[in-house]
This record gives C-alpha cells, sequence and structure tokens, in this order.
C-alpha cells in the first residue's frame, strides 16, 4: 500500500530568491498564512514560507490539531526544513516555534538560525489557567477579541463566519491552556524577542527568553501598539526589524 500523502503544510511567497534564506512564519492561534505570505512583498532578502494550520485557509475541511505535542508531531514530519532557515512565530506561533526547535534537536536534524518569537511569554514562567476553549462559540470570540484584539469586525457580523473563526480559536487556546512546560536544556539557537508596548505581554515575560538559548545577549524590540503591533503604524519598521533577525 502507498504511504500517505503528506499534507502541504507550508506556502512559499511567490519570486522569492531561491538561494536565500527561509523565513517559516507560524500562526497566532486562530490565524492563517494568508497575513504573512503578505509580508513577502517588503520582505526582498528571505523567502517567506507561510505554515498553514489545519482547520484554515486552504486546509479549512481538516480538523485542527487541539495538543501541541500532535502539532508537534505532525509539523515535524510535515515540513521540509531545508538550511538555512529561521521560524517566526507570533502568540502562540511563538510556543510552536520553541516546542518545534526542541523536536528538532531531539530528532538530531539542523536546527533555525533563529528564532523569532513575538508576543508571547517564555514557556517557563507560572501563568494564569484559563478555561476559554470551553466557553460556547460568541463568549470565546468576544473574550479573546477584549484580551488580544485581531478579529475583524465582519466575523463578528456573519454567524457562519463566527462558527468558522471559533472552530480554530477553540483548538488553538486549547493548545495553549493544555500546554505543560517541560524543563530542557537550553537551545544553541539566537533568539530575537519583538512585542508591543500596550500588550498584555510585558516586557519582563519577553525577557525571560534568554533562558531558553545559549546564544547571549538575547535581541530584543518593542513597538507601540497591542498584541497585533504589526498590523499597526509601525509595520514597516516590524518589517525591517524581522528581516534583519532573520539574515
Amino acid at each position: 500500500m502507498d504511504a500517505p500523502s503528506v499534507p502541504r503544510w507550508a506556502i512559499r511567497a511567490p519570486g522569492a530568491d531561491p538561494a536565500a534564506r527561509t523565513l517559516y512564519c507560524l500562526p497566532h492561534g486562530g490565524g492563517s498564512a494568508a497575513e504573512y505570505v503578505r509580508w513577502a512583498r517588503d520582505l526582498r532578502k528571505v523567502a517567506v514560507c507561510a505554515v498553514q494550520l489545519p482547520g484554515r485557509g486552504s486546509r479549512l475541511a481538516e480538523p485542527p490539531h487541539t495538543s501541541m505535542a500532535e502539532l508537534v508531531r505532525t509539523l515535524l514530519a510535515g515540513l521540509d526544513l531545508t538550511p538555512p532557515y529561521v521560524f517566526f512565530g507570533h502568540s502562540l506561533g511563538a510556543l510552536v516555534a520553541y516546542e518545534l526547535t526542541q523536536a528538532l534537536r531531539e530528532a538530531e536534524r539542523p536546527l533555525p538560525e533563529r528564532l523569532i518569537l513575538s508576543s508571547y511569554p517564555a514557556p517557563h514562567l507560572p501563568r494564569e489557567r484559563t478555561l476559554l476553549h470551553r466557553l460556547p462559540d460568541d463568549e470565546l470570540l468576544t473574550e479573546v477579541a477584549r484580551m488580544h484584539g485581531g478579529i475583524p469586525d465582519e466575523v463578528f457580523a456573519n454567524a457562519e463566519l463566527r462558527r468558522l473563526a471559533a472552530v480554530c480559536v477553540r483548538a488553538d487556546y486549547r493548545i495553549v491552556e493544555t500546554y505543560s512546560w517541560q524543563p530542557r536544556p537550553p537551545l544553541p539557537v539566537p533568539i530575537t524577542v519583538l512585542g508591543g508596548q500596550q500588550d498584555v505581554v510585558s516586557t519582563e515575560q519577553l525577557a525571560a527568553w534568554a533562558e531558553h538559548t545559549t546564544e547571549q545577549p538575547v535581541q530584543q524590540r518593542s513597538f507601540p501598539g497591542g498584541h497585533f503591533y504589526f498590523r499597526e503604524r509601525q509595520r514597516a519598521a516590524v518589517l525591517r526589524t524581522v528581516e534583519a533577525a532573520a539574515c
């Protein structure tokens, strides 16, 4: 019997230099690859490759993952991570980037040249236990929008869009809310940490990522704005920072 085909996990933006370093973008909770594919118009020195998780975008018909272990295991099998490459992860994507890099080390596979981690506290820090993933759809989306923003008004205005959005948001919040950090040695990978000055994730929580790398000092940069600071007026500056770190 033939082996099952591996899902198309990553969407490579067209027009990139094939010799350029690949920037794999891992999306935030409820997010899709589309946002990061658009970055390729401004990031010309790297090859943007946006990771498309099940349950959204071109993979809408597939059930989303609901545990970190399951997600990392399938990413490890599904992504062709040919060096040199860099991970960028925003919010949940930052945690996934970290766990995936740990799994790559355990599998003795080539590691990313750098982790660019955005708007997520260092994983070893204590955190408030929440159960947002158990809320009804409308309450879930309302609470996530209150905390972080990022959910377009048109989603709230349309019952079907709310239903579809809630499926992914619920699955991703279940990953976050059931995640348990396991102590492991720091990674031999440089880390750049980015965040918004008005975000609920504090500068101190971001700085604590320094405990997870042997490559010191950790680069840290904050921008005006909230959890989705890179969608705001500093977008160009953010993308210049991402490109410089990736190169």
